[in-house]
């Protein structure tokens, strides 16, 4: 199931930079807290995303602006991200 909710997918692009320049390649599985829409938030229980990326070009790219940085990486995110999409993993969460 593809993540829609505009808030959602922000917060989904901004782990998945952060997890790139961690990793320092492109991941194509990040993980989020839960989101709930009342009560208690446990933030040990986790939801799974795999990350798609349409374009074997793309992903290329964004590769190749891992060692240039956050704002590198950010800006590349920013430029393709109408072929980055976040599937959130069935039966997780």
């Amino acid at each position: 199931m593809q993540e829609t909710d505009p808030e959602r997918v922000a917060m989904l692009y901004e782990r998945f930079c952060d997890v790139c320049l961690v990793e320092k390649e492109v991941w194509t599985e990040i993980f989020m807290p839960r989101q709930v829409a009342k009560g208690v938030i446990l933030t040990n229980v986790q939801e799974k995303y795999e990350v798609v990326i349409d374009d074997p070009a793309i992903e290329e790219t964004l590769e190749a602006n891992i060692p240039l940085g956050k704002a590198a990486l950010q800006a590349a995110v920013q430029a393709y991200r109408e072929h980055i999409h976040f599937h959130k993993r069935q039966g997780e969460g």
